[in-house]
Parts: structure tokens; sequence; C-alpha cells
């Protein structure tokens, strides 16, 4: 017998469902197309998550993210990653203040753009790996420590990180334990003929949007405590878990794609993202509870980051995209098939 859902959860629903709706809408006022990345970055928003964007120069990554800051009553803050930024930069650095009343000198530690509750941490991988280690404190206990002294940052803490995929000389590869950090890995393609169109009557006519904000830092960590109190079913979880399992090579769940192209598979941190990503793609259903299509939206995003292909893989020219198309095609959804 179905679970009666509380009423004053199931309003909180609604009222969700139609302030994302009206958010894309106020993003789409600007950005044109990229449907998946958009719905992907307010999912990472939503479960309290971070999101890491790939792809070429010019694709509007960065205007995704000043448009979204626009939607919400969120502070916002933009940091340029260069090789020459130093941690003290983002994280802030402690000054000497003086008194003018009475001539007293303290110390007093003075807040970096770090402080926000949107940071956009802009082509992360031109940054050395001393700064962008400087972010992992703040992703992952969203507060930083400089001097001995903890500072806490303000809820709601969400950072989006973007990197280019070309023009490798001089940057920096994000290590696997920042990448980890990131919920969702997201990539922008090219627009297509249509969208194309419509961003040239859009840029070359004079036309400004205006984005009116449609939601608060606190309806934010509201929904982020509504998404956790949707169910997953243990067979759905257990799905996820074995999805996650079967990029371990060598593994009792890896397929023959795994043994064959993969060094490392994803940590737990992927099922927490499969788990939460899915909760939240249910309550955009209008369900309580999620399913295994639920997860397969998720899947690539939360997955694409945190595998790493073996040399064989490499030489064959082999995308991770690839390997784990086939890791999700060669996994039954019942444990029952896989015995």
């Amino acid at each position: 017998m179905p679970t009666a859902i509380d009423p004053a959860v199931e309003k909180a629903a609604d009222e969700f469902r139609r302030k994302f709706k009206s958010l894309r809408d106020e993003i789409g006022k600007a950005i044109v197309g990229h449907n998946d990345v958009v719905d992907g970055v307010l999912t990472a928003l939503f479960v309290g998550g971070h999101v890491l964007i790939e792809g070429v120069p010019g694709l509007g990554k960065t205007y995704l993210v000043r448009t979204l800051a626009q939607a919400v009553t969120l502070k916002f803050n933009r940091i340029q990653f260069t090789p020459d930024l130093m941690p003290a930069d983002i994280i802030g650095t402690t000054i000497i203040s003086e008194d003018p009343a009475t001539g007293r000198r303290s110390f007093v530690f003075q807040n970096g753009p770090l402080f926000a509750q949107i940071v956009l941490a802009d082509e992360i991988n031109r940054a050395t790996p001393k700064t962008q280690s400087a972010l992992l404190e703040a992703m992952q206990e969203h507060s930083v420590t400089t001097g001995g002294t903890r500072h806490q940052l303000e809820e709601p803490f969400f950072v989006m990180a973007t990197q280019n995929p070309i023009e490798q000389e001089g940057t920096y590869p994000l290590p696997e334990a920042q990448l980890d950090r990131f919920l969702f890995k997201l990539i922008v393609n090219y627009s297509s003929r249509e969208e194309m169109k419509t961003i040239l009557d859009r840029t070359t006519t004079g036309f400004s949007p205006t984005i009116k904000p449609v939601m608060t830092g606190d309806e934010i960590l509201g929904t982020q405590q509504l998404v956790r109190r949707v169910i997953m079913a243990p067979h759905v979880q257990d799905y996820a878990i074995r999805l996650a399992m079967a990029s371990h090579p060598g593994g009792p769940y890896a397929v023959e794609a795994t043994n064959k192209y993969v060094r490392w598979g994803v940590s737990p941190r992927a099922v927490q993202a499969l788990t939460l990503g899915a909760k939240l793609h249910a309550l955009l259903d209008d369900r309580f509870n999620a399913s295994f299509s639920d997860i397969h939206k998720v899947y690539l995003a939360s997955m694409r980051h945190r595998v790493l292909l073996n040399f064989e893989g490499e030489a064959e020219g082999v995308s991770t995209d690839e390997v784990l198309k086939k890791i999700m095609d060669s996994t039954p959804t019942m444990a029952e098939a896989a015995a």
C-alpha cells in the first residue's frame, strides 16, 4: 500500500516545480539551447553539489552562471583563474587594521572572492595545483581555514567551474581528488543552426534580456532538504550501486568494456550523485520515488569525471562516455538478472 504524502510536503513539491520552471524560463531569456546543461546546473544547485563545465570558448559557459546568479537572490563572485593566482587571492588574507580613535592596531581577516554563494571559477585548469587545492576545503566543508581560524561560508554555497578542453599548453589538469568533489561534469556542445540564428538575432541587434529573481537562498536550502525526502526503493538503489561497481576493473560487476579500457573506477561519491540527482528528477516528474529512468538521466554527468581510462583506452581513442554507455547497456536493472 503506498505511503501517504504529507500535504505540506506535497505543497512544497508543487511550489518547487513551479519555481524550477520559472527559473529555467528566466535563464532561457539569455541562454539559447543547451537545455541539458541548464538542467544539470540547476539539479546540482538544488541538491547541494558543485558543477564542472567543459566546452570550447564562446559557448556561453560564463554567461550561464551570470544569468543564474541574476535569477536567484544570491551573492555572486567570478574568479578568473590564471597561472599567477595564489590561494590568498581567492580565500582572503589577514591585514593590519588601525582604529582611528585609539590608534590601536589589530589583525583583521579580509574576505576573498570565495566568500559568495555562487562562485564562478573560470578556466580553473589555468591555475596551479596549489591554488586549485585551495578550493577543496571550501567545496567539501563550505568553510575555509587561514591563520588557524575557520571561517564559515554563507549557505547555500555553489561552485561552478569551467575549463577549456583545447589549448592545454600552460594548463594544469585538475587532480582526481578535486574532480571527485564535483557532483556533475557537464559538456557544452556546439549550437545548432536554428540556435545560432537566435543567438545572432539576440546579440547583434541590441537585445538585452531582463532577468527577474525567482528564488531566494532560503528557498533553495529548503529544496535541498525536500529532495532528500524522496524515496529510493532498495532495488533502484542497488542498481545505482551496481552501476558504480561495474566501473571497477576486475570487480564482481565489471563488464567487458571496464576490464578492457578502465584503469580506475568511480568512488562512493558517484553513487551519492546518482541518488540525489535521480531524486530531484523524480520530484520534477511529480513523484516521491526515484526510478531507473531517473538514474539514467544523471548517469553520464555523475560518472564521466570519475573514471580514468587505461593506456589501451587512450591509445584506441575511446572516450569515457562511450565506455560508460557500454557499462550501462551491459548492467541489468534488476539484481536477479545479474545473479
